[in-house]
């Protein structure tokens, strides 16, 4: 007896280990707050728009954030938010995203992994924009200077807005960082991969399988 409850409890700690793994910058900090919310209207909140951060934007070459409009939350779509544009601009609804298939990838300055991947969706953004939308959310991040930079440093030209309270963190049920969120023309989100990608590869067969977009 003493023996199975033993095996039981060494196959539970090595599923919380994989977990832990497989979050990348996951961390208790990042669990969902009760205090997220996803009704349409509702702001980050954040000081995104300084003069500081619009020189470095523009250094960077980052692209204006898109037009949206303010319609309310999607069924299975994204949150009914607005979210600040990094480095000035006028805020996005994400739900009122341009009807086009959109990889929506949340970052920060201070991932690890996030590093490694933003050059992979800056690649996708530069080969297939065209097709493809990709909007970056630096999530939890104290320090948009330094997302500023990192993005610059990656080769990021893809719009990018800010979410320091974490207010998506409910809607996207993020639980770490890097988190990368599939969303259909029609506003549908088809998957989230919760999990680093690890070669533009691999971006590129999770944008086949969940967006049908191949190129």
């Amino acid at each position: 007896m003493t023996l199975g409850f033993s095996r039981a409890a060494r196959g539970a700690a090595g599923v919380l280990a994989a977990v832990l793994l497989f979050a990348g910058c996951g961390s208790d900090e990042l669990q969902p707050s009760d205090g997220a919310s996803s009704t349409s209207g509702t702001t980050s909140g954040s000081v995104s728009d300084t003069d500081e951060l619009r020189q470095l934007k523009a250094d960077a070459g980052i692209e204006d954030c898109p037009r949206t409009n303010r319609r309310g939350a999607v069924e299975d779509g994204l949150p009914g938010l607005l979210l600040e544009c990094l480095g000035g601009g006028a805020p996005v609804s994400l739900p009122g995203l341009p009807a086009k298939p959109t990889v929506v990838n949340l970052w920060a300055s201070w991932c690890g992994p996030c590093r490694e991947e933003l050059p992979y969706l800056a690649r996708l953004h530069d080969e297939a924009g065209d097709q493809v939308a990709v909007l970056g959310i630096d999530y939890k991040d104290p320090d948009p200077e330094g997302a500023l930079r990192l993005a610059k440093e990656a080769g990021v030209t893809f719009p990018l807005v800010v979410d320091p309270e974490q207010t998506v963190g409910k809607g996207l049920g993020v639980i770490g960082l890097p988190q990368t969120v599939f969303v259909a023309a029609d506003g549908r989100v088809t998957a989230t991969h919760r999990a680093p990608i690890t070669s533009y590869d691999e971006l590129l067969t999770l944008v086949d399988e969940h967006l049908g977009v191949r190129w």
